[in-house]
């Protein structure tokens, strides 16, 4: 049974540093294209950054230039490098397959940018 856990959410102020991390049990991701996704009260799960099987790197405009998202396919594991975050940054986070068929998704980790 396929399972994807994220961890590393948490309060943070303005411009300090934070890394997600997701694990995906159950199954090999290796050959598939990942990505993290974040969904803020009220509003639909959008995708962050996207990351290819060989490692091609994709962002959304809003945080290009200051996530970084990486993979270790041989512990079937994802980041997401969180550089100088903003209070709209604030929303819970998962991660999962870049495009459908996507794992079951997870409970997600929550980020919350705060002074």
């Amino acid at each position: 049974q396929v399972q994807v856990v994220e961890s590393g959410g948490g309060l943070v102020q303005p411009g300090e540093s934070l890394r997600l991390s997701c694990v995906v049990s159950g199954t090999s991701f290796s050959g598939r294209h990942m990505g993290w996704f974040r969904q803020a009260p009220g509003n639909q799960r959008e995708s962050v950054a996207r990351i290819t099987h060989t490692g091609a790197t994709a962002y959304a405009d809003s945080v290009a230039g200051r996530f970084t998202i990486s993979r270790d396919n041989t512990r079937n594991m994802i980041w997401l490098q969180m550089n100088s975050p903003k209070s709209e940054d604030t929303a819970v986070y998962y991660c999962n397959t870049a495009v459908e068929p996507h794992f079951p998704w997870g409970q997600g980790t929550q980020v919350t940018v705060s002074s």
